[in-house]
């Protein structure tokens, strides 16, 4: 078994670039039960590790520090929202394959009016560090 990291941004899909904040109650319910259907199917064949949404950019905060000194704190949102990390999980799977395919119904998942969004959706395996 080999983790990877599965990750959406605030971008939106090829198929919808409205944002989640502009959709409709009934769309949003649709997806968040696609993402929590899609979640309990990993987690029932013991291939989800962990999943978690997180706040948006206006919650998100950037710290620089060289170490000593100063530490310079930037409250979002960022010009660069977009790029920002909403949610993640983590999987355990037999191959790059099956990470591969979890990703594409990931970037499959409903948006307005049950249409999939097509969203980029970033897959990366966990390494593990050197002996």
């Amino acid at each position: 078994m080999t983790k990877y990291m599965v990750m959406q941004t605030y971008s939106g899909g090829e198929a919808c670039d409205v944002p989640m904040t502009e959709w409709s109650p009934d769309d949003i319910r649709a997806h968040v039960a696609f993402q929590r259907a899609l979640n309990e199917e990993l987690a029932d064949k013991g291939e989800l590790v962990d999943a978690q949404g997180l706040a948006g950019p206006e919650a998100a905060k950037k710290v620089v520090s060289g170490g000593t000194g100063g530490t310079v704190v930037t409250d979002g949102p960022f010009t660069e929202s977009k790029e920002l990390l909403a949610g993640y999980r983590i999987i355990d799977v037999d191959s790059e394959e099956r990470a591969l395919e979890i990703a594409a119904r990931l970037s499959a998942a409903p948006g307005l009016g049950g249409t999939p969004i097509r969203q980029p959706i970033e897959v990366r395996q966990v390494m593990s560090a050197p002996a």
